[in-house]
């Protein structure tokens, strides 16, 4: 019996004619083998067992402790003999023929004594022995001979330890095996992942695909004196599919595929990483050509010499400079390629990127809108969807989103359909997985109090009007008042497009409208809240943005003012007191004429707020759509959340009033148990 791998199993027996492992050739299968034990292992036992002894009188009660009193006492009547007095002790035995020899009492007495008195108990022993009594000084190897046997017992079992690790680690040992490579290595078909499953990514597939071209037919390219390229860099935003279009290249391309964290490199003993980067780049060599893929990078390969790196003796360094040496010796023959991914491409070594080591360097970004159709298309391969869903409309509603997130949106759809006990998953399923996966799930069962749900509608009454009112700004696609994450209420957008750079009236757009919320609340409950904490951070990113990086600010001029240097906790400021002061103005300026223009515009259109707060008030959610029929004075036509409820109670009622009531089929209740025949007597 074997398993996957191909190993033997573990209630495997040895073929006929070969010898089991941990057998010697012409011994019986099955057989025990003695354990040959050597005079160190005898020794090693001798040493415990009088280690152990040694503790055992010095720790089990030899003698009786009694007082100088009681001991001058026994002396006196004749109970004792052979004094013996130590720096620390007088000692004596007590007479054997003594009547009043209790069983099981201790044949020997002490009398614990100060050092520093020891002069005083020598004349007093003198004076009652009459000299008759000895003096002893104690042996100070003596004393040290059990901490001497301890000692060497320890190192003893020390020394066998080791050359049993040494031993079970094979070649070098289990010590020299933490220099080993802990890769993995997968073939053709070892992921059941090819570029077919790769989606919304084409650029970088193409790119990759001739890197599986170089492999399989490097004579095509050497023809005209080209080289296979050393090494590919995928970077990019988490969850974009850097790891899952390296495991495609291993189920496209027919060879050997090492992949290995950069995490695995480095471990609490010195010098580990390079040890195992060389093994690994051995290995790969031996069975060129094939692919090697180091997963997250950017944990050996940071730069060198920034942040609080500890010099030349770095533990990560050293692994980054074997990485180095061996790409270097690689050779045109060698076909060993080197695919690597990380998310933070700036903070890798200039080394590590230069042409020569990462030839290429491949950017998996966010998807754009038909990328993240297909990437819906691959996901809801394996779910069955309703009549309605429309992933277009699913696409542009998720712009930024990763196809990480795109595949949790599908996975989130499908199981609230499965609570729902609905046969396929609906276009409503995956809005509400999209709101979900995003900002977190609904709360409907939080109480919340009057005046703050009326507050809520307000604040999210202002948002709403203005994304309507505002041309610049992204259209309106809901508002709702359903808590949702750690948020009372929030105001949904829908992107025509894909945004990939912001512009001054879209930035301007959105300040105004995140400054609605508190200004709509505070009109209405005149107080203010925390609820606007999210929008106050929003609002002062984008103008210390619009300050710092965009150059926007026509005080400040085209000048970018803000740091890259991440490797440090604590960064210099590369402008003047007076600068600075004058960027904090410009802040100041951009967030106190946004709330301004907000507030005016309210100011001007306060009917349509009120409209859109006591509809929420009403129905919790509402559409864009429902949002403009509100603006222009027009009835929603719909019932409200209190009106459902109520007719859902009065289906409920209606229900069980019918299954109590009897059902008229001119029978008694007697006729209708017997089914027409009259009970018997009996």
């Amino acid at each position: 019996m074997t398993d996957p791998s191909g190993r033997p199993g573990p209630n495997s027996t040895p073929p006929p004619g070969k010898p089991g492992q941990g057998q010697q050739p012409g011994s019986q299968p099955g057989a025990g083998v003695r354990p040959n034990r050597g005079p160190m292992g005898w020794i090693v036992l001798l040493m415990l067992g009088l280690t152990f002894i040694l503790i055992f009188q010095t720790l089990s009660p030899s003698a009786e402790s009694i007082t100088w009193d009681k001991f001058q006492t026994l002396y006196q009547e004749n109970a004792l003999e052979n004094v013996v007095i130590t720096e620390r002790a007088i000692t004596a035995d007590r007479q054997s023929n003594i009547d009043n020899d209790r069983k099981g009492s201790a044949k020997r007495v002490s009398v614990v004594i100060n050092p520093r008195a020891y002069e005083t108990r020598l004349e007093d022993v003198k004076a009652l022995t009459h000299g008759n009594f000895k003096e002893k000084t104690p042996s100070a190897w003596l004393a040290l001979l059990p901490f001497i046997i301890l000692s060497t017992v320890l190192l003893f079992i020390f020394f066998f330890v080791f050359r049993s690790l040494r031993s079970a680690g094979g070649p070098g040992g289990m010590l020299g095996s933490f220099g080993k490579s802990r890769h993995r290595l997968l073939m053709k078909d070892a992921t059941g992942i090819t570029f077919a499953d790769v989606a919304g990514v084409n650029e970088s597939k193409e790119e990759l695909r001739e890197i599986v071209e170089f492999l399989k037919h490097p004579k095509k390219f050497m023809r005209l004196g080209g080289r296979i390229p050393r090494g590919v860099l995928l970077y990019g935003s988490p969850g974009c599919g850097k790891t899952l279009l390296a495991k495609a290249i291993a189920g496209q391309a027919d060879v050997p595929f090492f992949t290995i964290s950069g995490s695995d490199f480095v471990e609490m003993f010195v010098g580990v990483g390079a040890s195992r980067v060389r093994d690994l780049f051995k290995q790969a060599k031996e069975q060129a050509p094939c692919i090697i893929f180091l997963d997250e990078i950017d944990a050996v390969g940071r730069r060198r010499g920034g942040g609080f790196s500890s010099g030349g003796h770095d533990e990560r360094e050293q692994t980054l400079n074997a990485i180095l040496v061996e790409m270097d010796g690689f050779e045109t023959s060698d076909q060993v390629i080197v695919i690597a991914s990380t998310n933070r491409p700036d903070v890798l070594d200039p080394a590590l990127t230069r042409p020569g080591r990462f030839d290429r360097h491949v950017q998996v970004s966010l998807p754009d809108v038909k990328g993240r159709v297909e990437i819906l298309q691959v996901h809801v391969k394996k779910i069955k969807l309703g009549p309605d869903v429309d992933l277009e409309r699913v696409a542009r509603g998720t712009p930024m989103f990763s196809g990480a997130d795109l595949a949790a949106i599908v996975n989130e759809a499908a199981i609230i359909a499965t609570l729902a006990d609905k046969d396929f998953v609906e276009h409503i399923d995956l809005e509400e997985a999209r709101d979900k996966v995003r900002y977190g799930r609904q709360q409907k069962s939080k109480v919340i109090e009057e005046k703050e749900r009326i507050a809520t509608a307000y604040h999210e009454a202002g948002h709403a009007v203005l994304q309507a009112l505002l041309p610049d700004a992204d259209p309106l696609h809901k508002v709702t008042i359903i808590p949702r994450g750690n948020a009372l209420g929030a105001t949904f957008s829908l992107p025509e497009k894909d945004r990939y750079g912001v512009g001054l009236k879209w930035i301007k757009a959105t300040m105004r409208i995140v400054c609605g919320g508190r200004i709509a609340e505070l009109r209405k409950t005149d107080d203010v809240s925390s609820g606007a904490a999210m929008d106050i951070q929003q609002l002062t990113n984008l103008a210390r943005s619009m300050v710092l990086d965009w150059g926007m600010s026509e005080r400040l001029g085209f000048v970018k003012y803000s740091s890259d240097d991440d490797d440090h906790i604590v960064t210099e400021k590369s402008y003047s007191d007076d600068t600075a002061q004058l960027i904090d103005e410009e802040i100041r300026h951009y967030a106190a004429e946004s709330y301004s223009d907000a507030e005016n515009m309210l100011g001007e259109h306060w009917t349509e707020v009120v409209a859109v707060a006591e509809a929420l008030l009403k129905h919790e959610t509402l559409t864009a759509e429902e949002v403009r029929r509100l603006m222009h004075g027009e009835p929603l036509g719909k019932p409200s959340v209190s009106d459902l409820l109520a007719a859902e109670s009065r289906k409920l009622e209606q229900e069980q009033t019918a299954m109590e009531k009897p059902e008229p089929s001119g029978q008694t209740p007697a006729d209708e148990d017997f089914g027409g025949a009259m009970p018997t007597p009996a």
